[in-house]
C-alpha cells in the first residue's frame, strides 16, 4: 500500500473509533431552541414510561381557564404529531453513528475434494478474509456529510416546534374571539327578538305599516342565523386548537377566557426586520446547509467514479492431501470501470447541487417578501384596531348615551332606541375582529422571523364583519 495513503486510512479509523450516540440523540438543540425563542419546554417521548409526566403536566395547565401561553405549552408537550417528528433525530443520528462504522469484514471460503490416481483423496481448501480499505478513504467525507444532514434535521424539527407553537397560537386567538363574538350575537338577538316581538303588537294594533313590521322580522331572522353560525365558527375554532393541544376525552372540556388581550399600547417598530429575519430563520439555514452537503457529496462523488470497490484481507490456500500445509497470502479485489465510468453519476451530483443553488436563492427571497408582508399586515392590523377602539367604538357608545337621553325625554321611540343598541353591539364585534385580526398577525410576525409562516387571510373575516355592522343599523 502507498505509504501516503497511510495518514488518510489512520483518521478514518480514528473518526470510526469516535462514532457514537449523543447523550440527549441531538433533542437539546431543538430543546434550546424551544427555550430561546419561545420561552416554552419540550420534551422528548422515548417509552410509554415517558408519556405520564407529560400527561400529569397538561393535566395541571389545563385546571385554569386556558391562557394563550398555556395552550402553546400544551401543544409543544401533548402534539403526537411533533413527537413523531422528534423522533426522526433518532433516525438521522443513527445514520450518522453508522457512517462512522467500518464495514464488516467478509470471510469467504472454498473447500473442495477429489480422488487422485494413486487413490489417495486431495484437497482444494481456500479461506480469505477481506476488508473493503476503500471505505477508509471516504469515511470522513461521510461522516461530515451525516453530520451536516443530523443538522438539517435538529433545524427541521426546531423550525417543526415553532410552527406548531405559532399555529396553537392562532387557533386560541380565533377561539377566543369566536367566543367573544358569540357572546354578544346573543344579545343582538335578544335585541333584535324584543323589536320583532314589539313590532308584531304593534301591527296587531295598526299601529305599524307592514313594511315596518317585516324590517323588524327581518332583522331579527338575519341575528339568528348569525348566531348559529357563529356557534358553528366556534366550534370549529375550538376543535382546531383541540386538536393542536393533541386532547381527547374529558381534557376537551377546557375554559376559554371570555376575552381577547388588550391592544398593546404601541406597536413593535422593525425598521431592519429583513434583517433579522436572513440572521434568524431556521429555513434559511437549513437551505444553506443542505447546499453545503450537497458540494461536499459532489467532491466525493468525483473521487469515487472511478473505482468504489477495493477490498484487500489475508487469504490461505491448502491443495494436495488433507495434511497438507497451508500456502499463505492476500487477496485484493477492486471493480473496474470498463462499462460504467461514473459519469452519470458526477452529472447527476452536479445537477443536484445546481438545483440547490437555486432553491436556496429562492427561499432567501421569498423569505424577504415573506417578512415584509407579515410586518406591514402586523403595522396595519394594528392601526384598524386602534381606530375601532380610539373611534368607532367611542362614538357609537356616545350615540346611544345621547339617544337613551332622548328616549326618556321621549323624543324618540323604543324601535330607534333599539335600532342604536344594535348598532352599537355591532360596533363591538367590528373591534373584536378587528383585535382578532392583529393578534394574528402578530403570530405570523413572530413566525416569519423565525421561519417560513402561513400569512393569515383575514379580509374576508372583516367584510362580514363589516357587513354585520351594516345590518346593524336598519
Amino acid at each position: 500500500m502507498n505509504s501516503r495513503r497511510l495518514p488518510a486510512l489512520a483518521l478514518g479509523l480514528v473518526l470510526a473509533g469516535c462514532a457514537s450516540f449523543s447523550p440527549d440523540g441531538g433533542f437539546g438543540q431543538v430543546q434550546q431552541i424551544a427555550q430561546d425563542k419561545l420561552g416554552k419546554e419540550v420534551r422528548i417521548a422515548r417509552s410509554a414510561n415517558d408519556l405520564q409526566p407529560i400527561a400529569d403536566k397538561v393535566a395541571a395547565l389545563l385546571k385554569a381557564p386556558l391562557t394563550e401561553d398555556n395552550a402553546v405549552q400544551i401543544a409543544l408537550l401533548n402534539n403526537r404529531g411533533l413527537q413523531a417528528q422528534f423522533q426522526q433525530l433518532g433516525v438521522s443520528e443513527a445514520d450518522l453513528v453508522r457512517a462512522g462504522e467500518w464495514p464488516n469484514p467478509k470471510l469467504s471460503l472454498f473447500n473442495a475434494s477429489t480422488t487422485g490416481s494413486n487413490g489417495v483423496r486431495e484437497y482444494k481448501i481456500e479461506q480469505v478474509l477481506t476488508f473493503n480499505i476503500f471505505s477508509a478513504f471516504t469515511l470522513p467525507q461521510a461522516v461530515a456529510m451525516e453530520s451536516r444532514r443530523f443538522e438539517q434535521t435538529q433545524r427541521a424539527v426546531a423550525e417543526d416546534v415553532l410552527r406548531l407553537a405559532a399555529d396553537t397560537r392562532k387557533a386560541w386567538v380565533q377561539a377566543v374571539a369566536n367566543n367573544e363574538t358569540l357572546r354578544y350575537q346573543r344579545q343582538v338577538l335578544i335585541a333584535a327578538e324584543g323589536g320583532a316581538e314589539l313590532a308584531e303588537r304593534m301591527a296587531r294594533s295598526g299601529n305599524w305599516n307592514k313594511l315596518q313590521q317585516a324590517r323588524e322580522q327581518g332583522f331579527y331572522a338575519e341575528a339568528a342565523l348569525a348566531l348559529a353560525q357563529g356557534e358553528l365558527a366556534l366550534t370549529s375554532a375550538r376543535e382546531r386548537l383541540t386538536r393542536l393541544m393533541g386532547l381527547w376525552g374529558e381534557q376537551i372540556n377546557y375554559t376559554l377566557p371570555e376575552r381577547l388581550p388588550a391592544l398593546p399600547a404601541t406597536a413593535q417598530d422593525m425598521p431592519d426586520v429583513e434583517k433579522t429575519a436572513m440572521a434568524q430563520r431556521l429555513d434559511l439555514q437549513a437551505v444553506k446547509q443542505e447546499t453545503e452537503a450537497l458540494a461536499k457529496a459532489l467532491g466525493l462523488t468525483k473521487t469515487t467514479r472511478f473505482i468504489n470497490v477495493l477490498e484487500f484481507g489475508p487469504a490461505r490456500v491448502q491443495e494436495g492431501p488433507r495434511d497438507s500445509a497451508y500456502k499463505t497470502g492476500y487477496e485484493i479485489s477492486f471493480e473496474l470501470p470498463l462499462f460504467d465510468w461514473g459519469s452519470a453519476k458526477v452529472a447527476r451530483a452536479e445537477a443536484s447541487y445546481m438545483q440547490a443553488v437555486h432553491r436556496a436563492a429562492e427561499t432567501a427571497i421569498n423569505a424577504r417578501s415573506e417578512v415584509r408582508e407579515a410586518y406591514q399586515g402586523y403595522r396595519s392590523r394594528y392601526d384598524i384596531a386602534r381606530h375601532y377602539r380610539d373611534e368607532i367604538v367611542p362614538i357609537r357608545k356616545r350615540i346611544s348615551d345621547e339617544n337613551l337621553l332622548r328616549y326618556n325625554g321621549m323624543l324618540i321611540g323604543v324601535f330607534d332606541l333599539l335600532a342604536d343598541a344594535r348598532a352599537q353591539v355591532a360596533s363591538v364585534n367590528g373591534y373584536i375582529a378587528a383585535l382578532r385580526d392583529f393578534w394574528l398577525a402578530q403570530a405570523d410576525l413572530d413566525m416569519a422571523l423565525l421561519g417560513k409562516p402561513l400569512i393569515t387571510a383575514t379580509a374576508a373575516d372583516s367584510g362580514n364583519a363589516a357587513n354585520f355592522a351594516t345590518a346593524g343599523d336598519h
